[in-house]
């Protein structure tokens, strides 16, 4: 996956992500589907996006017991999907059940990050709404440790945590996308 780029389909139903996938009829592309077009067209529309021969990176960020969360994984993974992802803030355990749900009857797997945190999620409401009173840096750094404990392919984090998680023995493991625009 290293040089391929993830486009994001944000769209709102199926037949807007259609007429734009139509524009692309012989490059095969890899799409990020979100938890609003995910969620209003269901299963289907990774179907209809997978027969056209795309890759897929299923953007849902769940977030539940570790439980839930693997057999969650389990059906999406029957789905052929080629990438989701977590938040890193549900814990190992919930990260390694993810990791075991994902795992197809042929021993492959779809890769699986996790996202340190949210663009809207300031170091102000982490500590005043989540009572998190470390650094964002820190809890970035020990989110992703918890993620590379738990077996997961990288994390989804802002530059500005990589700079300082990249300066850490957790260098290769780090797949980081902006979280914020520098």
């Amino acid at each position: 996956m290293g040089k391929d780029v993830i486009i994001a389909c944000d769209f709102q139903n199926k037949q807007d992500t259609i007429d734009f996938l139509n524009k692309f009829t012989t490059e095969k592309l890899f799409l990020k589907i979100g938890m609003e077009l995910f969620y209003a067209e269901g299963p289907d529309i990774v179907k209809e996006i997978k027969k056209r021969g795309h890759k897929i990176f299923l953007d849902l960020k769940l977030h539940d017991i570790p439980n839930t969360v693997n057999k969650t994984m389990a059906v999406l993974s029957k789905l052929d999907i080629d990438m989701c992802n977590v938040h890193a803030a549900g814990t190992i355990d919930m990260m390694k059940s993810a990791l075991d749900g994902l795992k197809r009857e042929d021993g492959s797997r779809p890769i699986l990050i996790a996202v340190t945190q949210l663009t809207s999620t300031s170091e102000q409401k982490m500590k005043n709404e989540l009572l998190i009173d470390k650094p964002m840096e820190e809890v970035v750094i020990q989110y992703s440790k918890n993620a590379k404990i738990a077996g997961l392919d990288g994390v989804v984090c802002s530059p500005l945590e990589a700079r300082q998680s990249k300066r850490s023995s957790w260098k290769k493991f780090f797949n980081y996308y902006t979280r914020n625009k520098i």
